[in-house]
């Protein structure tokens, strides 16, 4: 997944994804940790939710006509280190 941005309403609690599923079939290799760094400004619903080859965090709030970077890094099992960003862009909507 290359970075991708978003439009998100202030009020809004959503789930974004981030997929890693054509590197890792590349490699052989599955996702053995994660984590996502949201700024403040946002929050953080819950612990991050992965499977072997994507991760969901649930996000929520913002201040309108704001941007933000949402970093998810991951490590894989056999030991690789990788990560990948969104922008979310808060408007009403």
């Amino acid at each position: 997944m290359a970075d991708d941005s978003y439009n998100k309403d202030p009020a809004a609690r959503l789930d974004y994804t981030w997929g890693w599923t054509d590197w890792l079939a590349e490699i052989t290799d599955t996702i053995d940790t994660a984590t996502v760094a949201v700024p403040d400004g946002l929050t953080a619903v819950g612990d991050p939710v992965f499977t072997d080859t994507d991760v969901t965090q649930w996000i929520e709030g913002g201040t309108v006509d704001e941007a933000y970077r949402v970093v998810c890094q991951i490590t894989t099992a056999g030991g690789r280190i990788d990560e990948r960003s969104i922008y979310l862009t808060i408007s009403n909507r």
